[in-house]
């Protein structure tokens, strides 16, 4: 596994998606920074973090994907090993935060950002973007975020996260690989933040209402139950879970 390691720049996802359109790029190839400007999130957000106290990281992935159909399979194996690898931490209350967060205590620690390109001869190739609040204590003007360091009350290293997470992320795809995918989408549904329990969510026009997270379907939109037990399906841009 090939890691280029930069001091600062604006988004890690951006530097690897570039650095794959001019020139072959190894499977698995992981960029890293110590500072990101201009990071982002779902539905266009930033992702804000301290210089040199959490991990940024990009880690390209060829050769997995055969179809574009499969894209919300990326997400969700790539969510479950961030689950598995930060329960694995001791951290508690881990949970999916659909559609790719992971919280504990209810606040988020890490998410994930992922873009897709199709090559010549139809290859997919994709750009996994992954943030992990490591070190960073001020949250100020992010009431739902934390960090490693505030949960469980120690300091880490940042190197030996990111290469123990990278071994569980190998072994992860291998697995999927040679198993199917149906083993990560039973763990990613029994994991997800408030599925079957009373919830506020906003939508395009800022309106709320009460429902329940019935399932995510396999292209990945969220089934809410609603209070006149309609069901519907949404899609990221559509719904905003408040909590």
């Amino acid at each position: 596994m090939h890691i280029i390691k930069l001091d600062a720049i604006d988004s890690t996802n951006t530097f690897l998606k570039e650095l794959a359109a001019n020139q072959y790029v190894e499977n698995l190839t992981v960029v890293t920074t110590e500072h990101q400007t201009s990071g982002r999130g779902q539905r266009g957000s930033n992702w804000n973090t301290e210089p040199g106290k959490n991990l940024t990281f990009s880690v390209l992935i060829r050769n997995f994907l055969l179809e574009i159909e499969q894209v919300y399979d990326l997400n969700v194996l790539i969510t479950v090993s961030l689950h598995q690898f930060l329960s694995d931490l001791n951290l508690t209350n881990v949970a999916i935060k659909w559609p790719n967060d992971i919280l504990s205590e209810k606040k988020k620690i890490a998410g994930v950002l992922i873009e897709n390109q199709i090559k010549s001869q139809n290859e997919i190739v994709s750009i996994v973007g992954i943030g992990i609040n490591v070190n960073q204590t001020n949250f100020e003007y992010l009431p739902h975020a934390s960090s490693l360091q505030l949960l469980s009350l120690k300091n880490w290293n940042k190197e030996e996260i990111l290469l123990s997470f990278l071994e569980k992320l190998k072994f992860n795809l291998n697995r999927f690989t040679n198993d199917g995918s149906h083993i990560f989408w039973k763990y990613y549904r029994e994991e997800l933040f408030l599925k079957n329990k009373p919830a506020v969510f906003e939508d395009l026009l800022n309106g709320r209402f009460m429902g329940m997270i019935k399932d995510v379907t396999d292209s990945g939109l969220l089934q809410v139950e609603l209070e006149n037990e309609k069901i519907l399906n949404y899609s990221i841009k559509e719904i905003k879970l408040l909590y």
